[in-house]
C-alpha cells in the first residue's frame, strides 16, 4: 500500500463477516497503480470525511453520448494515477447469463487498459468497469465491440434494460422476460446511447409478482408478470401439506393480505376476485398451488430513489396486457410517454415526478389511455369511498 499521512481506516472494513471491497482493491493494487492510488485517496476521504471526486463533465466515445461516467480526482498531485478515473457501463446480457470465456476477455481488456476493478452489477444492471483514463476510452470501446459487447446507458437516456432469470430457470415466469429485454434493448439503441430525455428512464422486467429484480421500486416502467384467471389448486396436495405439519390456517390463510382465503381442514377456498396476486400462498405451498393459465403482465410506472424528490414506488398503468412479440402495444405506449415527457418534462425530472406535477388525469389523456380503477397510488386511503361486502 502507498505511504499514508493518515491512519489506515480502510483495514477496519475487512473485519466484518462479509467479503470486503477493500481486500479486492488491495489485490488489484499489487499490479495496478490506479488501484493503489484509489486506496490512498479513499483512505484520505475516510479520515477527512470529505469526498475527493469532482464532477467529471462530458467524456465518452465517438458517436455515443452515454455509457461513460466521467470522474476526476481533486487531488491529482497527491494521487496522480487516479487523476482520471472514468467508469464505463457495459450492456449486460438478459438475466446476466455469461460464458466464462467472455468474462475473461472483458477482464483482460480492463486489466490492460483500466484499473482492473469491476462491479457486477450496478443497480441499472450493467457490468461496471471502474477506473480508466480519457485516452483509453476509445481503445477499450473498440476492443469490447470486437468481442461482442456494447456500452450501456448513462445520463439522461434510456438506461440498460434488465430482467429476472424468467423462463430460463424459473417455473413462475408469466412471460419471456429475456426475449422482451433483448427486444427493447435492440429497438431503442438510439435512446440508449444518445441521451435526449429530461432525465433517466429505466425498464425492468419481472416474470412474476415475486419481482426478483425489485422493479416496482427501481424502474420508471416495471413490467411484472401476472395472471388474471383463478389460482390452480390441487386439494390432495394441500391436505398433504397439512398432514406433514404445515399450519395452513396460520402460515397461509392468516397471512393473506386481502383475507381472500379459507381452510376448513379439508379444502382450501380462494376468492379469486379479491386476490391481489401477491403469490405468498403459492410460494409457501408451491406443490399445491399454481398461477392461473391466462397469463400476461401488469405495466407500472413511476418508481425512483429519493434524489430530487422523495422515493416513489411504481403505480399501475395497464392492469393486464398479453406479452406477445413484436410487443407493439408496449412500444406504442412507451413512445407516447416519451414524446410527452421529453416535450413537457423539466430538467432532471423523472417520469413519476412528472406525473405528480401534471396530474394523472392529464397524463392519461395525453398518452391516450382511459382511466381504470387499478390506477391508484395509495389504495384504501380515500375516506369518501365505501365498500360493502354484499
Amino acid at each position: 500500500m502507498p505511504e499514508q499521512k493518515f491512519p489506515d481506516k480502510l483495514q477496519e472494513l475487512k473485519s466484518g463477516a462479509w467479503p470486503s471491497f477493500v481486500k479486492e482493491i488491495e489485490n488489484a493494487a499489487q499490479t495496478s497503480p490506479m488501484a493503489k492510488d484509489l486506496y490512498g485517496q479513499l483512505n484520505q476521504s475516510y479520515n477527512e470525511k470529505i469526498g475527493h471526486w469532482k464532477h467529471g463533465g462530458i467524456v465518452g466515445v465517438l458517436g455515443y453520448g452515454g455509457g461513460v461516467i466521467g470522474r476526476y480526482s481533486d487531488l491529482p498531485e497527491t494521487w496522480p494515477n487516479v487523476s482520471h478515473f472514468h467508469t464505463m457501463r457495459i450492456n449486460q446480457p438478459a438475466a446476466w447469463f455469461y460464458r466464462a470465456e467472455d468474462l475473461r476477455k472483458v477482464c483482460d481488456i480492463w486489466e490492460k487498459r483500466g484499473s482492473g476493478l469491476t462491479n457486477m452489477h450496478g443497480s441499472t444492471g450493467d457490468i461496471i468497469l471502474l477506473g480508466t483514463t480519457t485516452p483509453e476510452l476509445e481503445p477499450i470501446f473498440n476492443e469490447l465491440t470486437a468481442i461482442g459487447f456494447d456500452l450501456g446507458g448513462s445520463g439522461s437516456c434510456m438506461r440498460t434494460p434488465s430482467c429476472c432469470v424468467g423462463p430460463a430457470r424459473c417455473e413462475w415466469a408469466m412471460y419471456d422476460t429475456l426475449a422482451l429485454t433483448y427486444d427493447l434493448t435492440m429497438t431503442y439503441q438510439d435512446e440508449l446511447h444518445r441521451p435526449a430525455f429530461p432525465y433517466k428512464f429505466k425498464f425492468k422486467m419481472a416474470g412474476c409478482p415475486n419481482d426478483c429484480v425489485a422493479s416496482i421500486a427501481r424502474a420508471d416502467m416495471s413490467i411484472i408478470g401476472i395472471w388474471r384467471d383463478e389460482i390452480q389448486i390441487d386439494q390432495d396436495a394441500v391436505r398433504e401439506y397439512a398432514e406433514r405439519g404445515l399450519n395452513i390456517q396460520s402460515v397461509v390463510v392468516g397471512r393473506c393480505p386481502t383475507r381472500c382465503m379459507a381452510w376448513d381442514s379439508k379444502e382450501l377456498f380462494i376468492d379469486n376476485e379479491n386476490c391481489s396476486r401477491c403469490m405468498h400462498c403459492i410460494n409457501v405451498m408451491h406443490r399445491a398451488l399454481r398461477p392461473g393459465n391466462d397469463r400476461g403482465a401488469t405495466l407500472l410506472i413511476g418508481s425512483k430513489a429519493p434524489i430530487m424528490e422523495g422515493a416513489l414506488l411504481s403505480s399501475v398503468l395497464v392492469p393486464f396486457l398479453e406479452i406477445v412479440p413484436p410487443y407493439d402495444d408496449i412500444k406504442g405506449l412507451v413512445n407516447n410517454i416519451w414524446e410527452l415527457w421529453a416535450e413537457e418534462g423539466k430538467n432532471r425530472e423523472r417520469v413519476g415526478e412528472f406525473i405528480q406535477r401534471v396530474g394523472l388525469a392529464n397524463f392519461l389523456d395525453a398518452i391516450g389511455l382511459e382511466p381504470e380503477p387499478e390506477m391508484i397510488a395509495f389504495p384504501r386511503e380515500n375516506p369518501y369511498v365505501f365498500y360493502r361486502t354484499e
